[in-house]
């Protein structure tokens, strides 16, 4: 399968890509837990059917040190152990934010208060920030149709 739009072979698409990589770095550099981070990246992808980035985050998550049982169950998080109640909550608040056109109102106040009782108001930017860079991510890849399957970590760290 080919990608309909090579994003570092067009001037404005590398030039976007740049910027969006960059502000993702703010989020990485945050003090959300790495973990929360990609289990988050992984869950948004899955919802949105974005196969580059669910090949990109469950790569990057195994490298950080994350299980592939705990990665396994991310989408069946509610029924799952394995998860801490900060980790639940903010899966929630990702499949919310995600799914804002299938939920009047967009996140409710009950899980945004859950999310609160994990997460300052610096975790929370982050974890807001980061639900909507990955939505970003996997509507660019996903309309361009990115190929899953060859994605090495850290190779995006050169193009920040």
């Amino acid at each position: 399968m080919d990608a309909r739009l090579n994003y570092l072979g067009n001037p404005l698409a590398a030039k976007f890509v740049k910027h969006i990589v960059s502000a993702s770095k703010v989020v990485t550099e945050s003090a959300l837990p790495a973990a929360t981070l990609e289990l988050v990246a992984l869950r948004v992808s899955q919802i949105n059917g974005c196969a580059y980035c669910i090949d990109m985050h469950t790569k990057d998550a195994a490298k950080a040190g994350e299980t592939s049982f705990r990665l396994n169950l991310v989408a069946a998080w509610r029924e799952a152990t394995v998860f801490t109640e900060a980790e639940r909550a903010a899966l929630e608040l990702a499949e919310q934010g995600t799914r804002i056109a299938d939920a009047t109102g967009g996140v409710s106040d009950e899980v945004w208060a859950n999310a609160a009782k994990h997460y300052d108001d610096d975790q929370l930017t982050a974890l807001v920030s980061h639900i909507a860079l990955m939505n970003t991510f996997n509507r660019m890849n996903v309309i361009t149709q990115q190929p899953a399957g060859d994605y090495q970590p850290g190779q995006w760290d050169s193009h920040s």
